[in-house]
């Protein structure tokens, strides 16, 4: 049986915490990065070997960052909140954070019913290196397609979508909150859909969410913020239903290093959530579609030979 160190674990969940909400996938690279060092990594961190305690490890640290963007995004889910709480007290959709509330349930449910369905199949099929690269670089052609799609073939922005300038003094969360309620309830659905392509190791959830959000006129900070808004009951709920397994008898000995990997994922977790969202006022996903394609092409010819 595999076994986790204390080392490993916090490497790994550094790992997870900023793939998780970089758009480059953390499954794919959980996966691809232990089998490029090889040797007793490659053997502790290989979630398909029989025994191995890395799979419940990584549900663990998935939640950890997940509960890094229930800390960071807290005033929007009181606000989320009290949105459903009113709404159901009073049989009514009438205010922007009733509207956003609804807008995020009915978005989740299509990842929610595909997860259960489909979540293990895939990736006892798909969860090897060499289909998590040929996913990563998939995933960098979809990030690099909705930035043309967006911009148009000159890479340019096109008229009318610079972003939007907010009233002084309004709080910039708000404003964006507000922004995402113009949404259609359609357009929601379809843009929490895209996390289903998310199953594949190797194809990012941060990165679709975003990518389809910016392919329904949303601009950049708002693509992102609904993606983290959208990918937190989502991680909660998978979590809720495994964690339970990280605590049998047969994992005992990992409950430690993953103890240790949640927190370093956790601020990791924070760190980047505080840098992406300023980071996509200004900027786009072509750096990380390079990348993840790049790596990804790389990694499959490398694993391949």
């Amino acid at each position: 049986m595999s076994t986790l160190t204390y080392p490993e674990a916090i490497g790994v969940g550094l790992l997870q915490g900023v793939t998780e909400l970089f758009p480059v996938s953390s499954l794919g690279h959980s996966i691809l990065l232990p089998a490029l060092l090889g040797g007793k990594i490659q053997h502790d961190l290989d979630m398909t070997a029989e025994g191995s305690s890395y799979l419940a490890a990584l549900v663990a640290l998935h939640l950890a960052t997940a509960l890094a963007l229930v800390v960071y995004f807290w005033k929007d889910w009181v606000r989320v909140v009290s949105g459903l709480v009113g709404s159901i007290r009073h049989r009514r959709v009438e205010t922007r954070n009733e509207k956003l509330a609804w807008l995020l349930i009915l978005s989740t449910i299509p990842v929610g019913v595909a997860g259960l369905a489909l979540e293990k199949a895939l990736r006892n099929a798909l969860g090897k290196p060499v289909p998590a690269a040929v996913f990563l670089a998939l995933n960098g052609l979809v990030l690099l397609g909705a930035e043309r799609l967006k911009r148009g073939g000159s890479g340019r922005r096109r008229a009318g979508h610079a972003a939007p300038v907010d009233e002084p003094g309004t709080d910039p969360a708000v404003a964006s909150d507000h922004r995402l309620t113009k949404l259609g309830y359609g357009q929601g659905a379809w843009i929490g859909a895209a996390q289903i392509l998310a199953l594949f190791p190797g194809i990012s959830r941060s990165g679709v969410t975003m990518s389809a959000g910016i392919l329904r006129g949303l601009h950049h900070e708002d693509a992102a913020r609904f993606s983290f808004l959208l990918a937190t009951p989502v991680i909660l709920a998978a979590s809720a239903l495994k964690v339970p397994e990280l605590f049998k008898p047969e994992n005992s000995a990992v409950l430690g290093p993953v103890a240790a990997g949640s927190v370093a994922a956790f601020v990791a977790g924070y760190i980047s959530v505080r840098f992406l969202t300023k980071y996509f006022e200004t900027r786009s996903l072509t750096p990380f579609a390079v990348y993840c394609f790049l790596a990804g092409v790389g990694s499959a010819v490398y694993l391949s030979i």
